[in-house]
Formats: structure tokens, C-alpha cells, sequence
């Protein structure tokens, strides 16, 4: 690993979409923003939408314009979607520069890993609200229990859902916002997890909602993508034997019944009829400037020990969008910030990450949300 390509203190931020939310406007106040926008035009009006006009310089994105601009050091951040991020970062690695996306880490990116720890650049991803901000309060969680029931043999287990969804229920149980075609094809993704001690896969997520309690509401929750990886993520003792682990997406309850007819017609239809129905639907549930999203995020994990000790904890986020800003890109913009200003001030070491898992960093970037807005309750044993 070659030693950390010192920061410039210049951001490029790719990306003008619906997640570009008033975390771009912290970095803007902290350090040398460059916004880039399909055009110049775009990201002038999406500074100007988030009150933050003439905060950041605005360029048109190409990936030819932007390696003529990009130095040693600079920070790349790709809000673009996830098929962009392999590019963005292989031309970060290339510059010396430093790359930050708030999605899942994906192959492309993976494939990134060797070279920048040769070069002495950062991968930093996952720094989102789902993944992100979920991954730091599983962090949290085992941490804590650790601290009570040591490394000794137990059974754990462990859940974690997020969701947006409309903070008034509407007879859909659902608003689309943006991508809706992703929300459908999500839920064609088969999940993989880990119940009753065993690892199971389930071909359509929507066939596997239960009920969780959050505070005093129900919701429904099911399996997102694959879960199993994170057990090793999250730093899970090998003394524990999982008995659940499962990650996953949260909806309103009276969801499953609603969608009905949506899950029969995807699961028949081509990739046209579901173009055509993420269309139809968007239109027909869409969220107006009158509504406002709800987004709420529950993790848990309890612990019992072979000789009989027990321990339980879980974080809860209940946040819900005004007329300023939505729920949702605040919560993905401002732990995106930290994450940025973070590598920003070299605190971030070279190689490939996926959020934070240092104690000291993960409490430091949760004190960043509480000081921002982003209120996490926990209730459970202490630690």
C-alpha cells in the first residue's frame, strides 16, 4: 500500500439528480466545489434549487472535460447511476485522484481496489443513507455487545431495513419519486440471507415480507440483494452463530396486498411492459410538491450467550421531508458529505472501503449527522 496521495481540496461532484440534496452545499461551505451537470445550465439551477447559487463552479460533464480539470489529489464524487461509477473511478485511480460514491460497492468499482492501493488513492463507498448510515449503526451495534458478552460462543440475530416511502399513506402504500423502473426491476432481484441458522435465497423478495415493529407501527419488510457478505463487513466474531441476518427494504403496511397486481404483471412482462408500467405507475402515484416522504430505518441485533447472558440494542431513524427538502436526499447527501470532507482532510486511508467501521470514525461521523439534523435513537442495554 503506497502511502495516501495527499488532498488537493478540490471536489468534483458528478451528478445534478434528486440525491444531489443540501449535503452538496456543506462541502461547497467547507472546501472547492466544482458541480458537474448534463450541462452547465443544469447544475446552475440545481445549485440555485437547493438555495445554494453561485456556491460551486458549474461545468458540463464529459469524462474528456472532466480529465482535463481533474489534478493529484482532487476528490471525485459520482451521483451518476451505478454503471457510471466504474469509469469515474478507474479515471480517478488513473489522476491520482480520490474517489466517494454513496452506492453499493460494485464490481467495476472492486476491480478498482489493487490500483488504488498501489497509487495511494482512496475508494470510498457506500456512504449513503442505505447503504451508509446503516452500515455505521450495525457497526455500533456489534460494538456494544461486544463490550457485555466478549467473544464468547452465542447465537446472534441480526436485521436491518430501510424504506421511503409517503409520510401520508395513500391507497398505493407508495409515491414514486425518481427511477421508478429500478423499483421494479429491484424487485426482481433475487435476495440472499441468512434464517434459522441457514443461508436461504429467495427468487422474489415480495414472497417473503413479514411484519416488523418499529416503536409502536408495523411495517412490512423484505429481503434486498445479498445480505451474507455483510456479515463479514460488519466484523461479526466467528464465535457467534447467525441465526438471522438479513438486510433489507421496509414498506408501509397493507404494501404486499396493494402491489398485488404489479408483482403478477412483472413477473410475466418483458423489459418493454415494464418500462411501460414503471411509466404508467409513476404517473399515476407520483410525489407532488404537496407530499412529503417518510424514511424510516430500523437496526437490531440481540446476542445470547452459551451460558446464558443476553444483550439487545437497536437504532432507530424516522425522518420525514419538509417543504425545504425531501426526507431521502438529505439523508444520502449529508453522510456523503462527511465521507467527502472526511477524505478531504486526508482522514481516510488509501485502498477501497465501504463506509466507516473504525470506532473512533463511526462515532465521529454519527456526531456529524446529529450536528446536522439527523437525529438516530437507540434504545436497548448499554454499553
Amino acid at each position: 500500500m503506497a502511502d495516501l496521495v495527499p488532498p488537493s481540496g478540490r471536489v468534483h461532484w458528478i451528478g445534478t439528480g434528486m440525491s444531489t440534496g443540501s449535503g452538496l452545499g456543506l462541502v461547497c461551505e467547507a472546501t472547492p466545489t466544482t458541480l458537474w451537470g448534463r450541462t452547465a445550465g443544469k447544475a446552475e439551477a440545481r445549485l440555485a434549487e437547493l438555495g445554494i447559487a453561485h456556491a460551486a463552479e458549474t461545468r458540463a460533464f464529459g469524462l474528456g472535460a472532466l480529465a482535463g480539470e481533474l489534478a493529484a489529489g482532487d476528490v471525485v464524487v459520482s451521483m451518476l447511476p451505478a454503471s457510471e461509477h466504474p469509469a469515474l473511478a478507474r479515471l480517478a485511480v488513473e489522476h491520482g485522484a480520490h474517489f466517494v460514491c454513496s452506492s453499493y460497492l460494485g464490481p467495476g468499482i472492486q476491480e478498482q481496489a489493487a490500483a488504488a492501493g498501489a497509487r495511494g488513492t482512496v475508494l470510498l463507498t457506500e456512504v449513503g443513507l442505505d447503504p451508509g448510515i446503516d452500515h455505521l449503526l450495525a457497526h455500533e451495534l456489534v460494538r456494544k455487545a461486544l463490550a457485555v458478552t466478549g467473544r464468547r460462543a452465542a447465537t446472534a440475530r441480526f436485521t436491518s431495513y430501510c424504506g421511503s416511502n409517503p409520510a401520508v399513506a395513500n391507497d398505493f402504500r407508495y409515491r414514486f419519486s425518481w427511477a421508478p423502473r429500478g423499483v421494479l426491476t429491484a424487485l426482481l432481484s433475487p435476495a440472499r440471507l441468512i434464517e434459522d441458522g441457514e443461508e436461504r435465497s429467495v427468487a422474489r423478495p415480495w414472497e417473503a415480507v413479514t411484519t416488523r415493529t418499529v416503536g409502536e407501527e408495523d411495517f412490512e419488510v423484505y429481503p434486498n440483494r445479498d445480505s451474507v457478505p455483510f456479515v463479514d463487513t460488519y466484523d461479526f466474531p466467528g464465535s457467534w452463530r447467525l441465526e438471522t441476518f438479513v438486510r433489507g427494504t421496509l414498506r408501509l403496511a397493507g404494501w404486499r396486498d396493494a402491489w398485488k397486481p404489479v408483482f403478477a404483471e412483472i413477473v410475466d412482462g418483458d423489459d418493454a411492459r415494464i418500462t411501460e408500467l414503471a411509466a404508467e405507475l409513476s404517473a399515476r402515484y407520483p410525489t407532488t410538491a404537496a407530499d412529503h416522504d417518510r424514511v424510516v430505518m430500523s437496526v437490531r441485533l440481540e446476542v445470547e450467550t452459551a451460558d446464558g447472558a443476553s444483550w439487545s440494542g437497536e437504532y432507530v431513524l424516522d425522518a420525514v421531508g419538509d417543504d425545504r427538502e425531501a426526507a431521502t436526499p438529505r439523508l444520502v447527501s449529508v453522510p456523503l458529505a462527511c465521507a467527502i470532507l472526511d477524505t478531504v482532510a486526508g482522514r481516510v486511508p488509501p485502498g477501497l472501503h465501504q463506509a466507516a467501521r473504525e470506532p473512533e470514525t463511526v462515532r465521529r461521523w454519527l456526531e456529524y449527522l446529529d450536528k446536522h439534523g439527523i437525529a438516530v435513537g437507540y434504545r436497548g442495554a448499554p454499553a
